[in-house]
């Protein structure tokens, strides 16, 4: 029989990995559940944990921005995300950009070496009746979601992500498209991005193909409940709403000149370095639910990838999400029962870094509880902490999951009006703040190395 001082994690994406290592780091023995490869999900191919299943950016990494904060602060936690992200970065300009594979690799080996976890490869049906984070991301499975539908007494949301396609770079024409970053920043000199270029008469044909193109099926249980997540519309539907809005929207001109005309094009598709080698980007904001061949088609009208290799379709499936402010507490624990914590994309917590986030608090608070300790709830002056007492405090009626953003922060003492100067004090503030509770605290009382 377990004792209190072990810990079970189900769901071995960004959240769980992280809250296994924060949790095993300050000495609580810990099991993690990963049912992959025994089950896959719609969107995995790989067997491996932490796998990036969307695009392979963890968004802007600029200081005194606000996802370049939350990063920031989970740097100050010692984040095994943070950590694995780092080895594994390719140029992306002020993003934070990894190769897929060399990013879960290192997170896997990583969490396998450590002495007290423990992985096993089996689907959990049943939430335990011990200390549990569940971490099962939006992919939950139907079972053990039915088990989280009947805890909670409360009707689940659901929403629908998409996957953008890659492309080998070398079937790009590099005598249409062009490499540049938009203002000219980049780590590259000549541009992180490839660019392909649209006149108007161009960006016109390739948006009344899109919107006429065939689109995958949906299944019966999707068509009964076919509610698109804003934040990672397909591009097919953003077109549906506007001839423009593909123009103002993943294909918008600005900070870009076309080096071979000298001007800025009309409409502009880019493509994101995928993997170190940079032999593979992905088609940034172009998440679609067309099918293969129809994809294969329509996207060859962008200009320079008209003879373009697809590495991998784009694909939609639907996600899961907890009607978080009924449910839980901003330490991410489940209102009815401390023992059980929540974290990730199923708490409604939007973004790869936002997820790994919730993943770090739950762990150490899992960790806290087991020790006798309690839980640690982050100042709202943190955007950790502003994240996770919004997903929990919000409004229940038509709650949708949220990304990090400044406007969630308590507003600064003076009226700063300067936007620049106004982000650089909300980082300054969070930080100190941070560095208080960490201290205070003892937050980064690491009691466990793992094996070399």
């Amino acid at each position: 029989m377990r004792q209190q001082s072990e810990l079970t994690i189900i769901g071995g994406g960004l959240a769980g990995t992280e809250a296994a290592w924060q949790a095993a780091q300050r000495g609580v023995l810990t099991y993690l559940y990963e049912m992959r490869p025994a089950r896959q999900t719609p969107a995995h191919v790989t067997d491996r944990l932490a796998e990036l299943v969307c695009s392979n950016s963890l968004g802007s990494d600029v200081p005194h921005r606000a996802p370049g904060l939350l990063k920031a602060e989970m740097r100050r936690l010692d984040s095994l995300i943070m950590q694995a992200a780092a080895a594994a970065a390719v140029p992306a300009g002020g993003a934070l950009a990894v190769d897929r594979e060399k990013f879960a690799g290192g997170v896997t080996r990583r969490i396998e070496a450590h002495p007290l976890i423990e992985v096993f490869r089996e689907e959990v049906t049943k939430i335990p009746d011990t200390p549990t984070i569940i971490a099962t991301g939006p992919l939950t499975s139907d079972a053990l979601a039915r088990e989280i539908a009947a805890l909670s007494g409360e009707q689940h949301l659901y929403f629908y992500d998409a996957v953008s396609p890659i492309v080998e770079v070398e079937s790009v024409n590099m005598d249409i498209a062009f490499r540049a970053s938009r203002y000219g920043r980049g780590e590259r000199e000549e541009g992180d991005y490839l660019n392909c270029p649209f006149t108007r008469a161009e960006y016109e044909a390739f948006v009344k193909a899109l919107v006429s193109a065939e689109q995958i099926e949906l299944k019966q249980f999707e068509k009964e409940d076919e509610n698109f997540f804003e934040m990672c519309l397909p591009i097919e539907t953003l077109a549906r709403r506007g001839e423009q809005a593909l123009a103002f929207g993943p294909m918008r001109p600005v900070g870009l000149v076309d080096p071979h005309t000298g001007r800025r094009p009309y409409a502009v598709l880019q493509l994101r370095q995928d993997n170190l080698a940079g032999t593979l980007y992905n088609m940034v904001g172009f998440q679609t639910n067309l099918k293969w061949s129809e994809q294969r088609r329509v996207f060859r009208l962008i200009p320079g990838l008209e003879n373009a290799e697809f590495m991998r379709y784009g694909m939609m499936h639907r996600n899961t999400y907890l009607n978080a402010p009924a449910l839980l507490e901003p330490t991410m624990q489940w209102r009815t029962r401390p023992d059980l914590f929540f974290a990730g994309q199923i708490t409604g917590m939007e973004g790869y870094v936002g997820n790994a986030a919730t993943g770090l608090l739950a762990g150490v608070n899992a960790a806290r509880l087991l020790r006798g300790q309690l839980p640690t709830i982050l100042p709202h002056t943190t955007m950790l902490g502003a994240l996770c007492h919004y997903i929990t405090r919000a409004e229940t009626k038509d709650f949708q999951p949220m990304k990090a953003n400044f406007g969630l922060l308590p507003p600064l003492e003076q009226k700063v009006r300067n936007k620049q100067m106004r982000y650089q004090l909300y980082t300054e503030r969070a930080l100190k703040d941070l560095n208080e509770v960490i201290e205070r605290e003892g937050l980064k009382e690491i009691e466990v190395r793992e094996i070399a």
